[in-house]
């Protein structure tokens, strides 16, 4: 009964537009009031133990570290190199935006702080150049969705942390799935800019030396996510600890290679990341003493025990999970998904045999999809509002990328491989 009434309050809260750290620490505080048995102060305690965690600790490093890459001048550096490579292919501008948020995704690790970046920069020279307003903003919104696929993925060290996966194996995991849907937005919009007439960047050949000269200033920015991966690989450094090596790179090209981050930019982007951090290890917390409450119910054996009643293959199961992330990510914000989700899910998917570095990729992939849909759609709506685009436009725009996304989740779901084959490789 308690925890029922939690559940119903939780959702009541979050239909009220109460703030998802208020909604759940109302919710856990209405179990522990209501269940005679267990002390209220047992709510405080889950709540600081939550966030005590050193692998927590990448979260705000790797928030700083992003924060830190916006006023260092990279994102420009690296908008042109992605001009250069893509700019004679038809739709070039739009192909940029794929390929520079595939470049990005190593630096920045949030697919809204992605796409808002993207929309400021190339949605005004996109509809410059006569591409329509709601094909622009779903371009940027769909090839957000790198983001969190290329590592260093805050919803892969959240999940990782919650379900006790190795956050290591995740980032490696994360590579090729993030590739293929770079591939696979290109080859749409290849296509679709061949309907709509959308030209290339350029027609003739590439200026001789600036390859070199782009080259040249993106490759430092293009090292990093190598570095994370090599580094856990051979032991120099855990997951948390490759956050706290981001910044120190970030400020490095900031401040000593490239010049450009000045100390109004370093207290800039330091206040970002706090208001960030803070709203992160809320939620974090709220969502461990709610994970708590699941774990004393016993939920999680008793939801794994009816589902295989039901299921009796990892094929269906895998169905039954796609549909129901993909309903449940047009209403709830992906790290809220993930915090409660993840203890319930992962002991169902490991009842299957289902390797859970694997159901993570498709796990998170699924969330993804869920910011691009209405009603709450959360880059869907950082995009349409910072590029004043109304929503039928951006729904119009976004129905071949939905298409090419769902087409994607299949084959990470089911091809295994695309995730598990480069941790295998290497770890």
């Amino acid at each position: 009964m308690s925890i029922a009434v939690s559940v119903i309050t939780l959702f009541a809260l979050f239909l009220a537009n109460i703030p998802i750290a208020v909604s759940m620490i109302a919710s856990v505080l209405v179990y522990f009031l209501l269940a005679q048995s267990i002390e209220p102060m047992v709510l405080v305690q889950r709540l600081i133990g939550g966030i005590e965690s050193i692998p927590l600790l990448a979260v705000p490093f790797f928030i700083v570290a992003g924060a830190m890459m916006n006023y260092t001048g990279i994102t420009q550096r690296l908008a042109k190199f992605a001009e250069l490579i893509t700019g004679r292919l038809p739709g070039g501008l739009a192909q940029v935006n794929v390929v520079l948020a595939t470049l990005m995704g190593g630096l920045s690790g949030s697919n809204i702080a992605d796409a808002a970046m993207q929309t400021k920069i190339l949605y005004p020279e996109m509809v410059k150049r006569n591409y329509s307003p709601g094909f622009a903003a779903a371009v940027i919104a769909s090839a957000a969705q790198i983001t969190p696929l290329i590592p260093p993925g805050i919803g892969m060290i959240l999940y990782g942390y919650i379900g006790n996966v190795s956050i290591g194996k995740l980032f490696m995991a994360g590579v090729m799935p993030g590739l293929l849907t770079c591939v696979f937005l290109m080859v749409a919009i290849h296509f679709i800019a061949k309907k709509k007439g959308y030209a290339p960047i350029r027609t003739g050949p590439m200026p001789k030396g600036q390859l070199f000269r782009a080259s040249k200033d993106a490759i430092l920015a293009l090292l990093l996510p190598v570095a994370i991966i090599g580094g856990i690989r051979v032991g120099m450094f855990t997951p948390s600890e490759a956050g706290a090596v981001a910044v120190v790179y970030a400020l490095f090209l900031g401040v000593i290679f490239y010049r450009e981050m000045k100390w109004r930019d370093f207290t800039l982007a330091i206040r970002e990341s706090v208001s960030t951090t803070a709203s992160v290890l809320l939620i974090i917390a709220a969502g461990s003493a709610f994970g708590w409450i699941l774990t004393w119910e016993r939920i999680p054996q008793a939801a794994t025990g009816f589902i295989t009643g039901f299921v009796d293959s990892p094929f269906l199961f895998l169905i039954v999970v796609n549909v129901f992330l993909l309903i449940l990510g047009m209403f709830v914000e992906g790290n809220v998904a993930i915090i409660i989700l993840t203890p319930l899910l992962i002991p169902m998917a490991q009842a299957y045999g289902i390797d859970p570095v694997h159901f993570g990729m498709v796990f998170l992939f699924n969330l993804s999809i869920g910011t691009l849909t209405p009603p709450l759609g959360t880059v869907m709506f950082t995009t349409c509002s910072i590029a004043k685009v109304k929503l039928e436009e951006f729904l119009k725009g976004m129905l071949p990328f939905y298409v090419v996304l769902l087409l994607l989740l299949l084959i990470i779901t089911y091809v295994p491989a695309v995730s598990l084959w480069l941790p295998n490789l290497l770890m």
